[in-house]
Formats: C-alpha cells, sequence, structure tokens
C-alpha cells in the first residue's frame, strides 16, 4: 500500500506612463508584462493579470573612469530568446527537476548588455561587459519607488560596536509595516517581501559570483536603493575566541574583476498568493549551472548536531563532553533513528588550529567507530582558520572518513568574502566534500553552481532559544515566505523540550523550544534543507523511541514539493514527494487552527497514513503529541 506521512499542529498609486522608448516582454503565460524604458535613463515598471503595478525600478552600472552601462544602451541592438528546459538538481532542495521557462530580451550594445527574463512567477535582470581588460566598479544603482505607505517585510541589520555596517551574520527577525516607518538609512538583506495590490513581491538575487551581494537601504520616504559592500582594502583578525575577518579600510569602488563577464541577476519573484512564495525556485534557476562536473557523489542526509544543547545528556555511564565517549554515543543514536552522520560542532580542536585536538578526542577510534556502524562525521571549522590550513585540513578530514563540513564566521558578503565562499567550495569539490557555511549570506543560487555547499545558515533558528526568545512560531513562519526563497536553510530544529510563550525561557545548556513538538517536527518537511540537522537532546530522544523513528523516517531531498496553503506569519501546509511515499508538514504560529488538507495531489487509490499530531493537551503542554496510523482514500 501506498504511504502518506502527515506532520500536523494546531497551535494611493504612483502614476505610470507608457513612453514612446519602450520595449515590452511578457512571460509565457503573458500574465506578467515588463516594459523596459531607455533614453537618458533605464528603467523599468510592470503589470500582473492586466494591472500596471505602483512601482518603478532604474537601474545602472556604474564602472570607474568609464561611461555608465545605462548611457551605453541609448544605442542598442535588440534580440528576443524563449526557453523552456529542464533543470535537474542534484541536492533536490525543492524537488528533484525544475521546469526553467521563461521569455528574455536583450539589449546589447558596443560593450555592454542588459537581459531581462520574464517568468511566469517573476522577472530578472542583469548586466554584461565585453570589455578586453578587467574593470573596475564603482556602484551599482537599483532605485525602486513604490507608495511609502507600502507594507514591506524584511530583516534590518542590527549594527555592530566592533565593526561597520557591513558585518552581519545575515541572522535577523523579520518586519512588516509600511515602507515609510523603516526609519532612513535602515539596512536590509534580500529576500524582502513588498505588498503590492494583488500580489506579493520578493526582491533578491543570484548567481553573485566574484562581486558583493545586495543590501537593500530605506530612506524613510517611498524609495529603496540597492546598496553594496565597498571593497576592503585591509583586513584585521579579531582577537575573540572565534576570530573573524573585520574590513578597516574599504575602497570607493565595491569591485574589481574581469572585464568581460555577466553580473548578478536582481530577482522579483511574483506571488498571487502567499503559498507561491514558498515554492518559488527563480533564484536557483537564474544560478549559473554547476562548475565542478560530476556531482553524483553528493547525498542529501540527515545530521544530528551537540552544541545547541551544550552536550547536556543524562542517563550515560559516562561524563558527558567533547570526548569520544559522547561522541560515541551519538553514532549509536544516529544508527539507532535512521541519521546520516553526527556533527562535531565547535571544541573538538583549538578554534584557531584544526591539528591541535582535544586530548579527550581520539579520532582515529571515533573514525573507525563510526565506519563499522555505516555513520559519517562532519566537522565543524573557524572560516579563518581553515582558510589559513585549506588544504592540509581537507587532507586530514578525509583520513577520517569525512565528507561533509561546516565553517564558520564569515559575517560578511563584499567581494573578497564572495571569493571565499567560492575558493572554500572548490577546494572541497576537488576532495568531493559537502560543505554547509554559517555565519554568511544566503546561497543565492551558488548551491547551483556549486552543489557541494549542500546548505547555508543565514538565518536565525534554533541556537537563538539558548539566550533569547526570537525563534518564536510567527518568526518560524515568516521563514518560508522569505528567507527561503533565497534557498535552503540551517533551521537546526527538531528541541524536545517545547515551551508555551508563558513557560519559555532562554537557559544556556537546557534549551528550550517556544511552540509544540510537533511544530519542531513539522520544520523537517516545511523547511528546505538537503541536510537538516537535528538539535535536540539524544537522551530525551531515547526515551521516546517512538517519536525518534517516526522523525528519523524523514528523508532528505525530495522529488516533488507542493505548497498547499500558507499565508505570511500565521501557518502553512507544505506536501513533499519521495520514492513511493508522500510526506505532508504543516504548521501555525500561535493560534490553533483546524486544516483540512486537500488529496488530490495523491492520486486514486487508498494510503496507508502515519501521523504524528498535537495532542488534545498541547496548549498546556506542547510536548504532547499523537502518533497514529489510519488509511485514507484520496
Amino acid at each position: 500500500m501506498k504511504k502518506l506521512i502527515v506532520l500536523l499542529l494546531s497551535c494611493g498609486l504612483l502614476p505610470v506612463s507608457k513612453a514612446a522608448d519602450s520595449l515590452l516582454v511578457r512571460s509565457p503565460d503573458g500574465r506578467i508584462i515588463v516594459s523596459l524604458h531607455t533614453g537618458k535613463e533605464v528603467y523599468f515598471e510592470f503589470s500582473v493579470d492586466g494591472k500596471w503595478q505602483p512601482v518603478k525600478t532604474n537601474i545602472d552600472l556604474l564602472p570607474d573612469n568609464a561611461e555608465n552601462f545605462a548611457a551605453a544602451l541609448q544605442r542598442f541592438t535588440i534580440s528576443r530568446t524563449s526557453a523552456n528546459a529542464q533543470i535537474v538538481s542534484p541536492g533536490a532542495e525543492k524537488s528533484k527537476q525544475l521546469n526553467d521557462r521563461y521569455n528574455q530580451l536583450r539589449l546589447t550594445s558596443s560593450n555592454a548588455a542588459l537581459e531581462c527574463r520574464v517568468y511566469n512567477n517573476g522577472l530578472a535582470w542583469r548586466w554584461l561587459s565585453a570589455r578586453k581588460d578587467s574593470i573596475s566598479i564603482r556602484n551599482e544603482m537599483m532605485k525602486i519607488v513604490v507608495d511609502r505607505k507600502t507594507v514591506m517585510t524584511g530583516p534590518v541589520v542590527q549594527p555592530r560596536t566592533d565593526a561597520d555596517r557591513f558585518h552581519t551574520s545575515f541572522e535577523e527577525l523579520y518586519t512588516s509595516k509600511p515602507l515609510d516607518s523603516f526609519a532612513n538609512g535602515s539596512l536590509l538583506f534580500s529576500p524582502l517581501l513588498l505588498q503590492l495590490p494583488g500580489c506579493k513581491l520578493a526582491i533578491t538575487e543570484s548567481d553573485v559570483l566574484d562581486y558583493p551581494g545586495m543590501f537593500l537601504e530605506t530612506t524613510g520616504g517611498a524609495t529603496i536603493n540597492a546598496v553594496f559592500a565597498p571593497l576592503p582594502l585591509e583586513e584585521k583578525l579579531t582577537d575573540a575566541l572565534y576570530a573573524a575577518r573585520i574590513v578597516t579600510k574599504r575602497s570607493q569602488l565595491i569591485a574589481r574583476t574581469a572585464g568581460t563577464r555577466s553580473f548578478p541577476w536582481r530577482v522579483m519573484a511574483i506571488a498571487r498568493e502567499d503559498r507561491e512564495l514558498a515554492s518559488n525556485g527563480l533564484v536557483y534557476q537564474l544560478a549559473r549551472p554547476a562548475v565542478m562536473g560530476d556531482a553524483s557523489w553528493i547525498k542529501p542526509g540527515k545530521c544530528t548536531d551537540e552544541w545547541i544543547i551544550d552536550i547536556n545528556l543524562f542517563n550515560v555511564p559516562f561524563k558527558t563532553g567533547i570526548n569520544t565517549a559522547t561522541y560515541k554515543y551519538y553514532i549509536d543514536f544516529a544508527k539507532r533513528f535512521g541519521f546520516d552522520r553526527i556533527m562535531m560542532d565547535a571544541g573538538w580542536s583549538e578554534p584557531g588550529d584544526l591539528f591541535r585536538l582535544k586530548p579527550e578526542i581520539n579520532m582515529d577510534t571515533l573514525s573507525a567507530y563510526a565506519r563499522s556502524k555505516g555513520i559519517k562525521i562532519c566537522m565543524w571549522t573557524l572560516a579563518a582558520t581553515l582558510d589559513r590550513q585549506l588544504d592540509s585540513a581537507l587532507q586530514q578530514f578525509r583520513r577520517w572518513g569525512v565528507d561533509f563540513i561546516m565553517t564558520d564566521f564569515i559575517d560578511r558578503d563584499d567581494q573578497l568574502a564572495s571569493r571565499f565562499f567560492e575558493r572554500i567550495a572548490a577546494a572541497c569539490a576537488r576532495e568531493k566534500m559537502m560543505i554547509m557555511f554559517h555565519g554568511c549570506p544566503p546561497p543565492k543560487g551558488f548551491n547551483r553552481t556549486y552543489p557541494n555547499n549542500i546548505t547555508r545558515e543565514a538565518v536565525l533558528g534554533s541556537e537563538y532559544n539558548a539566550w533569547s526568545n526570537k525563534p518564536s512560531p510567527e518568526h518560524d513562519l515568516m521563514l518560508p515566505f522569505t528567507r527561503m526563497l533565497a534557498g535552503p536553510f540551517d533551521y537546526e530544529p527538531g528541541l524536545l523540550d517545547n515551551a508555551t510563550q508563558t513557560q519559555f525561557q532562554p537557559i544556556w545548556g537546557k534549551v528550550m523550544s517556544q511552540g509544540t513538538r510537533c511544530h519542531q517536527l513539522a520544520m523537517f518537511v516545511v523547511y528546505d534543507n538537503p541536510m537538516p540537522i537535528f538539535s535536540g537532546n539524544p537522551s530525551q530522544g531515547l526515551m521516546e523511541p517512538a517519536f525518534m523513528e517516526f522523525l528519523g523516517a524523514i528523508p532528505a531531498g525530495w522529488d516533488t514539493t507542493i505548497v498547499l496553503d500558507g499565508k505570511l506569519g500565521d501557518f502553512i501546509v507544505t506536501a513533499r514527494h519521495k520514492g513511493d511515499s508522500w510526506y505532508i508538514g504543516a504548521m501555525t504560529d500561535w493560534t490553533a487552527r483546524t486544516i483540512s488538507i486537500p488529496t488530490n495531489f495523491l492520486g486514486d487509490g487508498k494510503w496507508e497514513a502515519a501521523s504524528c499530531t498535537d495532542g488534545v493537551n498541547a496548549d498546556r503542554y506542547p510536548a504532547d503529541y499523537r502518533l497514529a496510523h489510519s488509511v485514507i482514500q484520496a
């Protein structure tokens, strides 16, 4: 009988004119039209379902000591192309195959070009350069003008005291309010959302290589401007335990790069219903294909991690901590409940030297034990240290049978950081090793170009429960409609100590989560991540083997994804297909909901359904859940 696994919980317009010099390009279904204007300035407007939206976007690329690209396009030739192809994803973040269908307009001058693509679910544009020598970029302009009362949802970067405003871990809460309510000079990272008449518009980017990532800045009025971290000229290494490179002097330029190249895509995803945001794959589609050759060795999987719970195990006959006995315990836990690997997080070595292991750890013993159990070991690294010891460290990891590493504390998105991501991913690919970046910007298509960068952090996730109340259910329900548009993220769900709003306390060493147990469980289905990490306490999990068997059976990497319903910040219902089974995950905020799930996507026939739902007392004791089996007729 076919299987269905269900995880549930209750818990005024700007004027728009059409100039005579405009050029039109339509989506394949004709429902989105982009009007591109050239002349003294280059800007575009767009309509959705026959209604021109109150958005005007001016764009330009400004080389140093050379003609601006918009000015160069006063003289151009026009070409139009269309595509309807299938993209196969090695990591299968949303689905194994994505339909890449669009219409494209290209304007080409003697040494510059502009491409504009329109899809059925959004639009994108990028500049191209055809100069013989290198090119220095002073700035890139993207000025979006909308009604000042347009509601915007985005993550505002909180300034640091030890660095300039472009240093951030990309871990912030999402704020929704009218655009003119954001303070002048607020710096946000993408994606961010605009609530337009009849649709939502998500603004982000893709294919960011050898170039700084895009921030977005508010003006206190009706304008959003693209902002880029200037090119670093001098850096220093902080003296913190987890040392990071801080920029102490910046150039007047944002990039120096090859003169013949394409620049990053600027992306506007369009959704008539919120659920369409969570299934939008434009960022991945627009990224350049893999540059690393054969990627068949890249394997999605599930991992454990011990850092968030501070290795606070119990009911064990050994002293817990960063030692061989503890990691053997994790290996046994992973083997019993269907995990592929364990993470050895910060502390297994000196942060500044990957060859100075903690004396209580014997890696030869651990690697042999893991190999005997069919479990892989993964290693945490500090980014500055990995960069310095890269080749020798990767060789050491390979001797230990490691095929997946994490590197942490980059906290930048300037051109040098962009080069770092590519250098590290390429080196890992040569060793057939997967990598996850933490303290970093979202992948924004990098995971297509380097599919061994299987996931990234760039999210305010489970670890924040240890010192704040920020990861609330409302925040968790922002992420599928915002951050997830830019690629998979490492939230690290699975906390087993669950609390109501009044019960919750941030306690280091005894970390709990807000919301129900099933809320944590559903994240393994709802959130895009080919390498989800279980952050709960194994000792607690061993006391609830039926629940852990249910969780452990959830696969990583999907054949098909369908977002059945959802609303930003409120709830979501996601169905994913793997092999001969469907998995349904549903999450809500603090508001209890009864959700009807359509079954037409299953096809005809009877389905054996295994479910884990909130228990009748979950409103008072959020760890209450109910496991059940039934047969349903689709």
